[in-house]
């Protein structure tokens, strides 16, 4: 089995991904390298324990991305506003894999995922006990499965079914997808086709009701979404730009703005200044959604505090 790892150059993929804009998002060109979630790096709401009373707080709803064969999710939710409201609302194992097992697709862990899931004591559930939600990312793992080929609809409802139980299993809150490092075509698989995303979206909502689903806008799967209708789109809970340090929405018909991330941060590689810059833009513009991504072990309170001066208005810090 190849580890979950992200290998270097989208560029294929990115040159199939432009995203048109919606009307009041600026666009900024993908990053010199096409990078989308990084070099080398590969790899809802809750029905467990309810979260206790916490305090709230105004403004978008954050997105933090952990590299988990890196870095500790339960990270997330060391980091609290003035206020003691959550900085981030939303938690995102990277990554889970789709592989081909010369049949189907199937949904494949790397160790260090199956350990973040094996931990859920002491990784999941004291972010959920803090109302975080917390989602499973999946993308490919250049075995020619992935999220735009489902051959028929059958075939996307059973890998639906793998995803809905591993969430149902580990007590997460949702699934994010990206269509990433799949390779189609690769192991005599099809290639991409315009119906796959949809019907994987339509039945991971109906296995998932109440749980969040969430896009990475990229691939083949983004090309498809930008043309379906809006019955599709409206059955996801959040999608985002891919591209670290631009600002870009995505074109999804039947996602509102107040669901769409126009902002990509890599907070381990995205200057401060231009993460900030990002911020004020997402305000401004009126989004409803800031990601982030690779949030690292220890303490990067002072970036992250940064961000949410403009985003709440108030200060964050790490405990």
């Amino acid at each position: 089995m190849k580890k979950s790892t992200k290998f270097g150059i989208v560029a294929a993929i990115a040159a199939m991904v432009a995203a048109p804009l919606v009307p009041s998002a600026a666009s900024a060109a993908p990053s010199p390298t096409g990078l989308a979630h990084g070099v080398g790096a590969h790899h809802g709401v809750g029905h467990g324990a309810q979260p206790h009373a916490t305090p709230t707080k105004s403004g978008p709803t954050s997105i933090a991305y952990v590299e988990v064969n890196n870095d500790q999710l339960s990270n997330v939710g060391r980091y609290t506003l003035a206020n003691g409201a959550n900085a981030f609302d939303v938690a995102i194992i990277f990554a889970a894999n789709i592989n081909w097992d010369g049949t189907k697709a199937v949904l494949y862990n790397n160790e260090n995922v199956q350990r973040t899931l094996d931990d859920a004591a002491t990784q999941i559930r004291p972010l959920q006990a803090k109302g975080i939600k917390v989602s499973l990312s999946i993308l490919g793992n250049h075995q020619g499965a992935g999220i735009a080929n489902f051959p028929t609809q059958a075939a996307a409802e059973d890998f639906a079914a793998q995803v809905s139980a591993t969430v149902s299993e580990y007590g997460l809150d949702g699934v994010d997808l990206d269509d990433e490092y799949s390779d189609y075509g690769t192991n005599g698989t099809p290639q991409p086709n315009q119906q796959s995303i949809g019907w994987l979206i339509s039945a991971l909502r109906a296995d998932m009701p109440g749980k969040t689903i969430s896009f990475y806008d990229i691939g083949p799967a983004s090309s498809a979404l930008a043309s379906s209708s809006s019955a599709i789109g409206s059955q996801l809970d959040y999608a985002w730009n891919p591209y670290y340090g631009t600002y870009s929405a995505p074109s999804i018909p039947g996602l509102g703005k107040d669901r769409l991330s126009a902002a990509a941060v890599d907070i381990q590689n995205t200057s401060q200044s231009t993460a900030v810059s990002l911020a004020q833009r997402t305000k401004a513009d009126g989004y409803g959604v800031f990601m982030t991504y690779n949030l690292p072990d220890g303490d990067v309170s002072p970036y992250v505090s940064s961000l949410t001066q403009v985003l709440y208005g108030q200060a964050a810090s790490y405990h």
